[in-house]
């Protein structure tokens, strides 16, 4: 089992990129577990507010969500939960093997921690990068 930690944009790309985010964990990672921090879920909910196509992705991202297990965190902001989950020790029982995201910016922040990460590549597939 590989505990993989998606954040609002890994929940996002089916409807942005056309990424069948499960399917390609699964042809990347053996046995992925998929979890996501509480405060992506609610990143999500704010953004199913507005209008448009980032509405549209986010609601499928929020449907997504359910079918992750959340882990539990102490920071507020998305993007510091994500790497307060990403670096805990491996003996802790929420630790994850790594990350999916579509940022840019907690790309570099994860990788910087030594933390694997998993992001789009090519048009539609996704691919695992490690520090």
């Amino acid at each position: 089992m590989t505990r993989v930690l998606l954040d609002t944009s890994a929940l996002m790309l089916p409807v942005e990129s056309d990424v069948r985010v499960f399917e390609e964990l699964e042809r990347v990672l053996e046995d992925p577990q998929p979890v996501v921090p509480a405060a992506c879920v609610a990143e999500l909910e704010k953004l199913t507010d507005g209008q448009g196509a980032a509405a549209v992705a986010a609601n499928v991202g929020r449907d997504l969500a359910d079918r992750c297990e959340q882990v539990p965190h102490v920071e507020t902001y998305a993007d510091d939960a994500v790497v307060e989950v990403a670096t805990r020790a491996p003996d802790d029982g929420t630790a994850v093997d790594c990350v999916a995201t579509n940022d840019r910016d907690l790309r570099d922040r994860l990788l910087a921690r030594d933390v694997p990460v998993i992001g789009l590549r090519g048009r539609n597939e996704l691919a695992l990068t490690r520090p």
